[in-house]
């Protein structure tokens, strides 16, 4: 049974609150506490002693409230003067007003117009609103920044969506943890078989497979971490061949894999063969086989190339330039990048090898530029020729050129010494150009180079010896 309002505060005898507790009890039960004259002057200012943030503001006593008040406020808090005024006003009324002081504050307080019994005198009971305002803008900005965070992830997740369908291959999220399709693009669905939102949270193991007995969560993560190859051949749950080139990389802190999926042709078995007997070969071949990227710099080698630079291991050689180890250095490495980039292909280029220890073997370098098979761009193919006869005879433009040799011996007792030596100059000046115009297949830059002279002082010793029309 609620208690009427007269008897919470007056009981039988005498009022339930003793007058003396009255002005602590009005000074904490709200923020502020003012009595205020009809003509709207202040008498009386209590401050929650709890509130430190309001301050002392003895000097608004006996000064009007007006003179406290923003101008939005003043109007407000007229017409509820006026309506105590008229007597318009038996309970309590609420209104909302802006203070302003220069020296003090200026926020807003939420008050309580209460009548006193008094026809002179009202109490103003308020409460700050600063607090409540505060929490209003950290929700604004709250609520601001999760518009902003999903408007990034809507715009994030539309380019991801537009990426996977405009991509030709074939693409396939898997979660490494449990195996499961995270997601698939149109591409990969129609190669499973189905579509792609029945896929997603589909075990991989259910829509491809190797040879029997096999994990194929634990094949696709060692070929994606593997250091020689990441391509499988597999078929899907339909027996279709498939070629599949995995990936893993980490986000959120779980690791994924991104496997790239592509249709076997139709002698996909032999080809799985040749590239099985492929890798056998770089392996255990004789010849070295270096794969390097565009710049030449070694991203993997056999262990017939570290035998001829005398290094332990693959991290001996791995990430240095192959020009590092050609007796030319970069002069041989341009060569032979520029012709196979040029050609696709280079065929036969004699250099020296110089191992760690700078011993040094002559060989034979073929080069090829393998497009589009990732980092790798060049592969080349070194073959020690130290056995070779044709390596310890002259060269055969020096065999040609014996006849010159022979003639400028004629002309000993014939003419001056000046003049034989100035033509034996020329008959090797001739013969060290056609060589490295022969050694560079033509690349007048690179032979140029290799003979420490300028392009434009080449093509006039070119002109010299009548060599233009011949190479």
């Amino acid at each position: 049974m609620n208690t009427r309002e007269i008897d919470f505060w007056i009981g039988a005898d005498d009022p339930r609150i003793s007058p003396e507790h009255f002005n602590e009890i009005v000074a904490t039960a709200s923020d502020i506490a003012i009595v205020v004259s009809m003509d709207g002057t202040i008498d009386t200012v209590v401050v929650n002693p709890l509130n430190q943030t309001i301050g002392k503001i003895d000097h608004w006593i006996n000064r009007n409230m007006a003179d406290f008040l923003a101008d939005d406020s003043r109007s407000r808090f007229d017409d509820v003067l006026q309506e105590f005024r008229d007597g318009k006003v038996t309970v309590a009324r609420s209104v909302e007003i802006n203070h302003f002081d220069n020296a003090t504050w200026d926020f807003p307080i939420r008050y309580t117009f209460h009548v006193t019994g008094r026809d002179d005198t009202i109490l103003m009971l308020g409460r700050d609103l600063r607090p409540i305002a505060e929490l209003q803008q950290r929700l604004v900005r709250a609520q601001l920044a999760l518009e902003k965070d999903y408007e990034s992830q809507r715009d994030f997740e539309t380019r991801y969506r537009v990426l996977m369908e405009a991509v030709r291959d074939a693409m396939l999220l898997i979660d490494t943890t449990n195996g499961k399709v995270l997601d698939l693009n149109s591409a990969a669905a129609q190669m499973m078989g189905s579509d792609a939102d029945g896929l997603i949270g589909v075990d991989v193991s259910r829509l491809m497979h190797g040879t029997a007995g096999d994990d194929i969560l634990e094949l696709l993560s060692d070929a994606a971490i593997g250091d020689h190859g990441n391509l499988l051949h597999l078929q899907t749950s339909e027996n279709r061949p498939v070629s599949v080139e995995p990936t893993m990389f980490r986000a959120g802190g779980d690791r994924t894999l991104l496997c790239r999926i592509s249709s076997d042709t139709d002698g996909s078995a032999a080809g799985a063969e040749i590239g099985e007997a492929l890798t056998a070969m770089f392996k255990a071949g004789s010849d070295a086989v270096v794969f390097a990227d565009e710049k030449g710099v070694i991203r993997s080698t056999n262990d017939a190339f570290l035998a001829q630079t005398d290094a332990t291991s693959l991290a001996d050689v791995k990430g240095r330039s192959l020009g590092d180890f050609l007796s030319r250095g970069n002069v041989d490495l341009k060569v032979l990048l520029e012709s196979a980039l040029r050609a696709g292909k280079m065929r036969m280029y004699a250099t020296q090898i110089v191992g760690i220890h700078n011993s040094s073997i002559p060989v034979e370098i073929s080069a090829t530029h393998l497009a589009d098979s990732g980092k790798a761009r060049f592969a080349f193919v070194i073959r020690d020729t130290s056995g070779s006869d044709l390596m310890r005879d002259a060269p055969a433009m020096a065999v040609g050129n014996e006849e010159h040799m022979r003639n400028v011996v004629d002309l000993v007792g014939a003419s001056p010494l000046k003049d034989i030596v100035s033509a034996t100059t020329d008959v090797i000046e001739k013969m060290c150009i056609q060589a490295a115009v022969e050694m560079t297949g033509n690349n007048r830059v690179a032979a140029a180079e290799m003979l420490g002279l300028s392009r434009q002082s080449l093509y006039v010793k070119l002109r010299k010896y009548d060599l233009i029309d011949k190479n």
